[in-house]
């Protein structure tokens, strides 16, 4: 028999509680239960779900959870604009005097921002990210070849965005984003001062979760929010990576079948939470881990 999760993890005090996991976990859930039980506000820390355009397809809590407990950093941001790391920690700062900050999300980089600092790298200057793009997108490993020794040894080397991000850094700067990095300041939450809890989800547990809520977003009206986002949609805007988004538009324009977009929204999901899951083994060793779906029920 199943335990339940209040089983596994043991919420005290007033400390933050972080929670991480893939996508389609249950994260979400798990945030708003501990909201309920112990008090605090949820707070968002995944990178696509800030944005305003994309509420269903970002699996965005919905109205309903959102009044039964407060919600922070959930589409605030425009779908137009861009959104770092950077912004996220300063949206999130004033939110950690407040109540219990419970943060919830699936993005790796704002939860080591949060727990291990940030950098302050200046902002890269538009001409410079142009350039990026371009190179990024015809000669990657031109770009590769042009970071220095420090970069390309900490730098993923398979994640073009990564390498790209070192490389305006150094072109901008002339300093390399290891440097950067190195002159880190104290983070905003130690991972000392806070309950830290990663979902591990195994993959045969998670596709099937993952194919049910794509249905359910359809069901939910997904298609028409993609049909809303048609008029202004740019590949090159942050919020168009959330998945799904590209094969959906891809339909309404008659470039596939709704089957086909299900079929890639589905598989670029799988990919993502494969990308997470390496990310949160390499990165959140020292995080609780609640196995799942045998280690409690949620």
């Amino acid at each position: 028999m199943c335990r339940h999760v209040w089983d596994e993890i043991d919420i005290c005090a007033d400390r933050p509680v972080l929670i991480a996991g893939p996508t389609a976990s249950g994260k979400s859930a798990l945030a708003l239960m501990v909201a309920e039980r112990f008090g605090g506000a949820v707070i968002n820390a995944d990178a696509l779900q800030v944005f305003a355009n994309w509420r269903i397809l970002s699996a965005r809590p919905c109205p309903e959870e959102e009044a039964r407990a407060p919600h922070h950093l959930y589409g605030h941001v425009a779908g137009d604009a861009e959104y770092s790391v950077g912004h996220w920690l300063r949206d999130v700062a004033p939110l950690l005097g407040g109540a219990r900050p419970i943060i919830v999300g699936g993005t790796g980089l704002y939860f080591t921002a949060l727990t291990e600092g940030l950098a302050e790298i200046p902002a890269i200057p538009p001409d410079i990210r142009v350039r990026g793009d371009a190179l990024r997108r015809a000669n990657l490993p031109a770009m590769v070849a042009a970071l220095t020794p420090e970069d390309a040894a900490r730098v993923d080397l398979q994640n073009p965005m990564r390498v790209q991000r070192a490389w305006e850094v150094y072109v901008s700067t002339g300093r390399a984003l290891a440097d950067w990095q190195a002159a880190t300041p104290a983070p905003l939450v130690p991972l000392s001062s806070a309950h830290a809890l990663l979902l591990d989800a195994p993959k045969d547990w998670l596709t099937p979760r993952i194919e049910a809520r794509f249905d359910a977003m359809i069901a939910a009206g997904a298609l028409e929010e993609a049909r809303a986002n048609l008029p202004r949609w740019d590949p090159a805007h942050p919020s168009s990576k959330c998945i799904g988004a590209p094969a959906l538009i891809a339909h309404l324009r008659g470039e596939i079948t709704l089957e086909a977009a299900r079929e890639a929204a589905i598989i670029a999901t799988r990919q993502f939470a494969k990308r997470q899951r390496t990310w949160f083994r390499a990165r959140m060793r020292n995080w609780q881990c609640l196995r799942l779906p045998s280690a409690f029920d949620l």
